[in-house]
């Protein structure tokens, strides 16, 4: 199905794949939560690739995320597009475990070496972000690599975005900005992986208590 630029090609409760094609670029991603499997992973940018594998190991499930310009390449467009493309894939696969029953929200805590960070994503149809790195001084180390920090932190934005959800993030300790970024991605990953736990008791709703993901 398509609709304002966005294709979908897999709507299943344990696959999604989609296509956001923009005046900018078009982005194509893919979540499955089956074996373990090598991921197909290209945005351009190598350390933001290691971000998006390294969600995709601590949320257990494989992740295909590939990027083309069709205009310029701004890493900040880069960032942001593969957030909202990700975000209506997880948004998909919430609506389509409703019925089972899933917890629809979930946190995580992890870390990398002096580096830590807690995350939370509910998806009950609410896009905000709050992201909060005054703790750690890696964070807002201009560079990561090959990419700039605003760049990796505007994922969540587009996430939250895509998905309809809340995503709250704070970082509690970091030095070395790629140790403090991986911890931040590490966190989200595994909050992603409690938010698609099943949960009987609350099937057919969602989250938040009005029910619903509108």
């Amino acid at each position: 199905m398509t609709a304002l630029g966005i294709t979908w090609t897999a709507e299943e409760i344990n696959r999604v794949s989609l296509e956001r094609s923009t005046r900018e670029s078009k982005t194509l991603v893919t979540v499955e939560d089956a074996p373990r499997r090598d991921y197909k992973i290209d945005t351009g940018i190598a350390f933001f690739n290691h971000m998006l594998e390294t969600i995709a190991w601590n949320a257990c499930l494989n992740i295909d995320a590939v990027y083309e310009n069709t205009q310029y390449r701004l890493t900040h467009v880069i960032t942001e597009d593969i957030g909202i493309t990700l975000g209506l894939a997880f948004a998909k696969l919430i609506e389509k475990r409703m019925e089972g029953g899933i917890n629809s929200s979930g946190s995580g805590i992890n870390g990398i070496d002096e580096a830590l960070a807690i995350a939370n994503v509910s998806f009950e149809g609410r896009a905000m972000t709050s992201l909060d790195y005054s703790k750690a001084e890696g964070a807002s180390v201009l560079c990561v690599d090959d990419a700039l920090s605003a760049d990796i932190a505007e994922f969540f934005y587009g996430f939250a975005q895509g998905a309809g959800a809340t995503v709250n993030i704070q970082v509690l300790s970091g030095r070395n900005p790629h140790h403090t970024w991986e911890s931040v991605y590490r966190s989200f990953g595994t909050a992603l992986k409690n938010s698609l736990s099943s949960n009987v008791w609350k099937a057919g709703t969602t989250a938040g208590v009005k029910g619903t993901l509108l």
